[in-house]
This record gives structure tokens, sequence and C-alpha cells, in this order.
């Protein structure tokens, strides 16, 4: 048997609901040479019915995983993958019917390129808060490599089931790790520090199912917590890198949030950064809370913890305008 082009790798549990859905998308492409190698994950509903069912194609391929949990089966599938280029396809999601016609149109336009990301869409739509919402707009937007690393600490920057990649590239940094946190966080995460580069589809190729049960609103290695360590244990390897003091640029919630975090990383702050006057002159934990109009560069690092919508394009104006440069003196990480 041939090697096919593309391996699509599908992990699943329990989706017996959306299933057949996401197999179908999958059988509708217009590129045709591709496997799909799904890894049963130890349901206990009706899925193992419809993978036998699915499994009459011979180009789809089911492994069992015996409940041993998302990364272990990540990592299974991907050393059963043939391909040499992997999309990732998640069990209650769709994809467009172009969607790897596309992604593959981009890697041979850019054979430099490592990673191709679709733009996403939500739905079904009733019910989507605005926070859905807006990161769906904010994800779209980054539309060039430069764009994602600049935002690549302010969230996780590509939906996982919506992504293409090389093989050799994931076998090259690790592959999955469970470390506590996202598993595909800190995929992007490593593979932008070893210079991956990243593309996307100005179209949205991907249909990103949101309910209750989905595994970003339900596990622990998806909470606000769990993000901010992953950042951080980044940070530490890169742009913190020998640093034990820094500025914190923001003194609400998420600044203090990611003063505790530091403090247990040892790593102190040294002066806090806040427009709201109120809060100028106080000392936090044995910093002083500055005006922006009173700082400028000074050799260290600053990270932007300003959590309101929208702040960061002002943050970024004041910053450059002070003469503060982004991926140098200062990283957004919120």
């Amino acid at each position: 048997m041939s090697e096919p082009l593309v391996s699509v790798l599908m992990p699943v549990r329990n989706e017996e609901k959306y299933l057949a859905a996401a197999i179908a998308s999958i059988k509708a492409q217009t590129f045709t040479d591709w496997e799909l190698v799904v890894v049963d994950d130890g349901s206990t509903d009706g899925t193992p019915a419809i993978l036998a069912k699915a499994a009459a194609d011979s180009r789809i391929r089911v492994l069992q995983n015996r409940d041993k949990g998302l990364v272990p089966a990540l990592n299974m599938g991907l050393e059963a993958c043939r391909g040499g280029f992997i999309a990732r396809m998640d069990g209650d999601d769709v994809s467009h019917p172009e969607r790897i016609a596309r992604q593959l149109q981009i890697f041979s336009e850019n054979p430099e390129t490592g990673l191709v990301a679709s733009a996403f869409r939500h739905f079904p739509r009733a019910g989507l808060k605005i926070g859905m919402l807006s990161y769906e707009e904010w994800q779209n937007s980054l539309l060039d490599h430069g764009l994602v690393i600049r935002d690549i600490y302010v969230e996780s920057p590509f939906v996982h089931p919506g992504v293409m990649f090389r093989k050799e590239i994931i076998k090259a940094v690790g592959g999955y790790r469970d470390m506590g946190w996202a598993e595909d966080y800190d995929l992007w995460l490593r593979m932008a520090q070893a210079g991956v580069a990243f593309a996307r589809t100005a179209e949205p190729l991907i249909f990103w199912r949101d309910r209750p049960e989905r595994a970003t609103r339900t596990m622990d290695e998806y909470t606000s917590d769990a993000f901010r360590r992953c950042k951080l244990h980044h940070l530490k390897g890169g742009f913190l890198k020998g640093f034990t003091e820094i500025t914190l640029a923001g003194a609400g919630k998420e600044g203090r949030a990611w003063q505790r975090l530091l403090a247990d990383s040892g790593i102190k702050v040294k002066r806090w950064i806040d427009v709201d006057p109120k809060k100028r002159g106080q000392i936090l934990h044995g910093a002083e809370v500055v005006s922006h109009l009173d700082v400028s560069p000074d050799g260290g690092r600053m990270l932007v913890t300003v959590g309101t919508r929208g702040a960061r394009v002002g943050i970024r104006e004041w910053a450059s305008g002070a003469g503060f440069a982004e991926g140098t003196d200062f990283i957004c990480v919120t």
C-alpha cells in the first residue's frame, strides 16, 4: 500500500453524537490522497460501532488507546501516521471540503512553512458569548507569521483541529507533552522557539463546535492558571532567561495573578505600570505603581498584563512611543 501524502489524526472519546459528521467531512475532501487515523481513548458509548463501520473505507484506520488520556492518544496516532503532512481533526468538528487542498496549496507556495492553520468559525452561533466571538476575531486576524509571533503569548493562536504541519517538524520538537497545561499551546510555543514558520488560510476551513463538554471548557489543563504557567515556562527559556526582576504593566487582577506566579518562580516585580491615577504611588508586594508617562526602557524586561478588552492596541502605541521594542523590551501576555 502506497503512503498517503496527508494523515488526518483524530483522537476521540465518547463522540457518538457528532463523530459521523466529522468523519463525513474528511471523506468529502476534494483532495483524496489522505488517510484518517482515529485513536479511540476508551469510549463507552456508540463510538466504537461508528468507527467499525467507518473502517470499511480502507483509508480509515482505528487504534485503541484504552483510556490512557489525550496526550498518549495523540502520540500513538502520530506514530501510526504515514503521511508527510499531519492534519489534526477532532470528532465533534467539521472540515470544509477544500480544507486539506487549500492548506497543501499554501505549503506548496511557501516551502519554508512548517505549520498552516485554518481560520475558524464557531458553531452553532446561537448563544455564543462576546469572549468567544472576540477570540475568533482575534485569532483569525493573525494572518501571517509575524502577527502570530507577536501575539503568541496572548493566547493560543491556533485551533488545534484546524492545523496541518509537517510530520518531521513535530517529531523534531518532541511530539506532544503532558505538562499540566494545554498540549497544543505547549507545542505551538516549542515550534516558535525552534524557528518554525507559521501561516494561516484567510478563509475559515474548520468549523469548531461550541458545547459545554468541549475540552477547553472542562479540562484543568485549559484553565487560565494553566495557560499562565505554560507561558511562564516558555518565557523563562527565552524572553525572561537570566532575569530575576521585571516590570509588570497592569496592576489589576491579571497582573497580580502574574506577580504571584512569577514570585513562585523566583522572579521579582521591581515596578508596576498603570494608567489609573488612583493606583499610582501604591506599593504592591514591595514594588511601586508608577505612571506609564514616567517610564522608559532600562534594559530590563516588561510583561504587559492588561486584560481589559481592546486595551492591547493602546498599550502597544504607548510602548512604541516611549521607545520600548516589542519582543525585545516587552511582550503582551494577555
